[in-house]
């Protein structure tokens, strides 16, 4: 394996937060009813959500739960407000009402603070998220790349830092990469990277935001799989945000059609494909499957 002589990292880097404890994942997923939900342990709790830009009301009063190994597939047209969802979870938009809750971090909508932007660091340190464009470090490595945030974070020794890093690496079938820079991997490669990446910082949960919505068809299965192995492997709850029906027939544990800013319908998989309530979701399935 190539792998670079030096991490790379520039003095000086901005510092994110630390963590002091970090569970350890089971490595089996283990299915529930929606009768159980309930009864297990909240990672995200989303209540009241409205997010405006001017007079435009993009999100309209959501509430949503995502529990402990849990699998959510959020799917609609496009401009719907999904990924602004998303992006309000983890506070790269300030919800304009509600309040977020991410691995017992609550925090509201709408002033800033000194305090409350400490907060925000506390509270993405609980959740990795994976956009639709891959944003690596063209200088970095793929193996920098992944333990630059960790690395400036100050979550332990870099050699323990390093070694997890190749090891996530290892997980996405990239260990033969680690040495390539972003322009040398194709793009459903780079996307595996960010999604090493963004495990690298151990998060409670994980946001995926249409990560292959910007690949070449024959690429998308292989980050697919990756996603699939998170789900059944190493059972990290998740939110997926995507119009990749076989996926999510196949990983979710449950659906939520969004539209106009709110959730239409929600179900398992079998509801919404089998026995869909609303004629809206009916028309999106019928038009994407």
């Amino acid at each position: 394996m190539n792998t670079p002589q030096s991490d790379g990292f520039a003095p000086g880097g901005t510092t994110l937060g630390t963590r002091d404890d970090v569970s350890e994942r089971k490595t089996v997923r283990v299915s529930a009813e929606p009768s159980q939900m309930s009864a297990r342990e909240v990672i995200i709790r989303v209540e009241g959500l409205h997010k405006r830009f001017g007079h435009l009301e993009v999100v309209r009063g959501v509430d949503l739960e995502l529990h402990k190994g849990e699998v959510v597939v959020v799917f609609g047209r496009s401009g719907s407000g999904k990924s602004t969802l998303l992006r309000c979870i983890n506070f790269l938009e300030d919800p304009t009402q509600g309040t977020i809750e991410v691995a017992g971090v609550r925090l509201s909508g709408g002033h800033s603070t000194r305090r409350k932007r400490a907060q925000i660091r506390q509270l993405r340190l609980h959740v990795g998220m994976v956009f639709q464009q891959f944003n690596l470090f063209p200088h970095m490595t793929a193996l920098e790349n992944v333990l630059v945030a960790p690395v400036c974070a100050g979550l332990g020794d870099r050699t323990v830092m390093r070694a997890r890093a190749t090891e996530l690496l290892e997980q996405v079938g990239l260990a033969d990469k680690a040495g390539e820079h972003p322009i040398r991997l194709s793009g459903g490669q780079q996307q595996r990277v960010a999604i090493a990446r963004a495990l690298a910082m151990q998060p409670d949960a994980m946001l995926f935001d249409e990560p292959t919505s910007a690949l070449d068809p024959e690429l998308i299965g292989e980050v697919l799989a990756a996603m699939k192995s998170l789900a059944t492997d190493v059972h990290m709850p998740m939110i997926v945000v995507t119009h990749e029906m076989g996926f999510a027939r196949e990983v979710a544990d449950r659906m939520l059609f969004f539209h106009e800013g709110v959730i239409l319908e929600s179900g398992t998989p079998d509801e919404i494909f089998e026995a869909t309530q609303r004629p809206e979701t009916r028309r999106f399935l019928d038009a994407v499957l």
